[in-house]
């Protein structure tokens, strides 16, 4: 079975069992007049809209690439977590103004058998919907069945929370539910902005993950014609899409033909291991030691100035020089510092022209 289709088939039984619940729900709340068990039955009714927006998304998110998107669509499954982590927020805003109306105007709420079963009920039919949503979502790597495998735990803390508000009545005969529900709803509110970091920061382009890049550099640099890797860049345009360059280095006497052939190797690699599409590009290194003094120039100023992370690429061409200098996130205006460096070297070294490209911290 096809992964959409796997994901579609979650989202339905979330669907169902959120819409028996919300029923039974609504109708326990109205006939006992307890805010919490509505506020509760608010927040499944936003998990059974947010399991239809997994459904529509995951199904665009599979169109094939076209013109305008060559890279597909994956994103939309960002976009369907960030969905269902707006219908959290949303539900958690009603869910206040439905508490802070039981503070101020209290009435009296009258807790049944059927009430306390159906929410009892509730907690062990959201325990088995957590772990089946969340299980899946990893195994099928989709962001919003995870986020919505951790709504669901959330709503047992939540049931949980309603159940004590009734002992707590039943047995004191001290009505809570206002205060339980707006408890209940700040706890709502909280969960839904936790939800909407993660595909946020996917669509905004988070930091490649330093485990991952560290592991496709150690694999680049074990072919032994590679002297170097950097300015690795990691793209990703959906789960299981991930697109992203680098640069080696390699001697300056290699021919076309050869770095053809080893570009060619590592690319067939990285794909093989990682699942990653990259493009290689080429730093040449020089063969010979009489550019010391050049080299250890650019590294003490790199020492002295707090605003460079590091260089890089570093290639002689009789009278030009090239290399890319790295700017530190602390460096207020790094063409301004660019030129600095130029100057500086520029004043020690008149013989050389200097071609230095400013290059940014993109990956660990």
């Amino acid at each position: 079975m096809k992964r959409e289709k796997k994901i579609v088939r979650v989202g339905i039984v979330g669907i169902v069992a959120n819409v028996i619940l919300v029923g039974m729900k609504i109708l326990v709340g109205l006939v006992s007049g307890s805010v919490a068990i509505i506020v509760d039955a608010l927040n499944n009714l936003s998990d059974s809209l947010s399991s239809v927006a997994t459904i529509v998304c995951t199904r665009f998110a599979n169109k094939a690439p076209d013109k305008r998107h060559p890279y597909g669509h994956g994103r939309m499954e960002y976009f369907s977590a960030l969905v269902v982590a707006g219908m959290i927020l949303a539900a958690g805003a009603l869910a206040i103004r439905e508490s802070v109306t039981k503070i101020i105007h209290p009435n009296e709420v009258n807790y049944s058998a059927a009430t306390m079963c159906v929410v009892v009920m509730a907690i062990f039919v959201k325990l088995g919907l957590w772990f089946y949503t969340s299980k899946r979502g990893k195994q099928l790597q989709s962001q919003s069945l995870v986020a919505s495998g951790r709504d669901a735990l959330n709503d047992v803390l939540l049931s949980v929370a309603t159940l004590v508000a009734a002992i707590i009545h039943i047995l004191f005969g001290v009505g809570l539910e206002g205060w339980f529900g707006l408890g209940l709803a700040i706890f709502i509110i909280k969960a839904g902005i936790e939800m909407a970091r993660e595909p946020l920061d996917d669509m905004l382009g988070e930091r490649a993950d330093a485990r991952l890049t560290g592991r496709l550099r150690k694999f680049i640099e074990e072919y032994r014609e590679v002297l170097g890797v950097y300015d690795l860049e990691l793209h990703n345009y959906g789960p299981r899409k991930t697109v992203g360059s680098v640069h080696i280095q390699v001697r300056d006497n290699m021919t076309a033909a050869e770095i053809h052939a080893l570009t060619r190797k590592i690319s067939f690699g990285v794909f093989d291991k990682f699942d990653i599409f990259l493009t290689i590009g080429i730093y040449a290194a020089n063969g010979r030691s009489e550019y010391k003094d050049l080299r250890k120039a650019i590294d003490e100023i790199v020492e002295r100035r707090g605003d460079i992370s590091s260089t890089h690429g570093f290639f002689v061409d009789e009278k030009n020089v090239y290399f890319d200098i790295v700017a530190d996130f602390a460096c207020a205006k790094p063409e301004q510092m660019r030129k600095e460096v130029e100057r500086e070297l520029g004043r020690q070294f008149k013989e050389y022209n200097f071609n230095i490209i400013l290059d940014a911290d993109i990956s660990d």
